[in-house]
């Protein structure tokens, strides 16, 4: 890759403030011990808040895991490290709360009122990071971005604007406010972005940061597949925009969409809690705990439905087996659910995590419970979230633990090898796990410190 095009930290305005990472190192958290009785050893004070932590791991050198010295060594003694396979810290000056990876990118933001509230890393040739301007040029943007670089939303308030959500799909992205609505960026070649369609447009080095409008109430969630973007109101409804070929935005046709539009089918009149996609194929939760689907069955996911392999109106999945429904995740070829037991199934194509045996289900499996952790030492162990990327599964634990399996596209598990993982496998993160970022082959995790 040219230098020209790639975002590198080369100099420092103040200690431990590095210009274009915008990095700073956050502050170091000692070990506090109590006992009700004996010694005391207390390293710290009493009202010391656990610190909240950043670690990414997976394939660096598209820049998407913000570590320079991966893809360009700060040292004639050190070698590029292609593929990180164990959880590295990131170093943050915010605290983060919300992370996605996209196809070579992420984005990460912080609940903070500052100005600067969101950055983004890697790959950026559709301007999915926003113009990031070059060291050179104020009209040119680097289409790699190789450590946490901020993007400056068009907010008319940012001061009293928080970020609370960003997704992010093969090179378009999403930003959820509080207060300002929804923010789109990227590549828009098929509506993704919810603005209209330029024939011919060059996304490389655009200004430009869509608002989206005509949602019926505030937008509660975004979601973002390859192509397409699913957002659901705080009234339950869904909407969806972008590419429907595989019938993904389940508008009822195939065409593309470049605004959002409302969600029907099977879905009218339901009151939805979560939408979720990465791919081609979409679901949707409802409060009632119901499943729904559309867009892509190549690989089985919506077989309950239909031996067709393409969806372009929601259906109601019909599970059998496997009670209230609170969390569903769709990746490429895979899908998992959660139910209110704290219980795990996946059906799909893949590496489903009940061993090589299994590599193809049209019928929710579940994966056992001792998978995760659950023994008579500790019986009350149940997963609280699951993720999918393109072609892998993640799942944390109400104890903070992280569990992965699937596909390790260039290391993407963080598992120590890059090897597949035919079994929910625990990876290794310093701290309790709050929440976790799945890409095609990078993973974001956010954790709290123990210490």
């Amino acid at each position: 890759m040219a230098l020209s095009c790639v975002r590198l930290c080369t100099r420092h305005i103040s200690s431990g403030l590095q210009v274009c990472g915008h990095a700073t190192l956050s502050k170091s958290s000692r070990p506090q011990e109590k006992t009700s009785s004996g010694p005391v050893f207390q390293f710290v004070g009493q009202h010391k808040k656990p610190s909240h932590k950043v670690f990414v791991w997976g394939f660096s050198f598209t820049g998407a895991l913000g570590v320079p010295s991966f893809v360009v060594p700060d040292s004639g003694r050190k070698k590029p490290r292609k593929y990180q396979l164990t959880p590295y810290r990131l170093e943050t000056a915010e605290q983060i709360s919300s992370a996605a990876c996209g196809y070579g990118f992420t984005l990460i933001a912080s609940p903070t009122k500052d100005v600067i509230k969101l950055w983004g890393m890697g790959l950026n040739k559709d301007s999915q990071l926003g113009f990031q301007r070059t060291q050179h040029s104020r009209h040119q943007s680097y289409d790699y971005v190789l450590e946490p670089s901020p993007v400056a939303l068009p907010l008319i308030e940012p001061l009293q604007t928080k970020v609370v959500q960003v997704a992010c799909g093969r090179a378009h992205s999403l930003i959820l406010t509080d207060q300002e609505g929804v923010f789109s960026m990227g590549n828009n070649a098929y509506g993704q972005c919810g603005r209209r369609i330029v024939e011919d447009e060059v996304y490389s080095g655009t200004h430009i940061i869509h608002k989206l409008e005509g949602f019926d109430s505030k937008v509660t969630q975004v979601a973002c597949g390859q192509d397409h973007s699913l957002f659901l109101t705080e009234t339950g409804k869904v909407f969806a925009c972008g590419w429907g070929a595989d019938g993904q935005t389940g508008l009822g046709h195939h065409n593309v969409s470049p605004r959002p539009v409302e969600v029907g089918g099977d879905l009218s009149g339901v009151e939805v809690q979560q939408v979720s996609t990465y791919g081609d194929c979409s679901l949707a939760v409802s409060t009632d705990g119901r499943l729904y689907g559309w867009g892509n069955s190549e690989y089985l996911q919506l077989a309950s439905v239909t031996e067709c392999t393409q969806i372009n109106s929601p259906r109601l999945l019909p599970l059998v087996g496997c009670g209230k429904v609170v969390q569903a995740a769709c990746g490429g070829t895979q899908v998992a659910i959660l139910n209110e037991k704290g219980q795990v199934f996946v059906w799909g194509y893949g590496i489903l995590g009940k061993g090589p045996d299994l590599s193809e289900s049209s019928t929710p499996e579940m994966i056992p419970s001792t998978l995760f952790g659950r023994s008579e030492f500790n019986p009350s162990v149940a997963v609280a979230s699951v993720r999918c990327g393109l072609n892998h599964f993640a799942a944390v634990t109400d104890a903070g633990e992280l569990f992965v399996w699937g596909k390790n596209m260039r290391g993407c598990l963080g598992i120590g090898k890059r090897d597949d993982q035919y079994f929910p496998w625990r990876v290794t993160v310093p701290g309790q796990v709050v929440d976790v970022a799945c890409g095609v082959d990078h993973m974001v995790a956010l954790v709290k410190s123990l210490l």
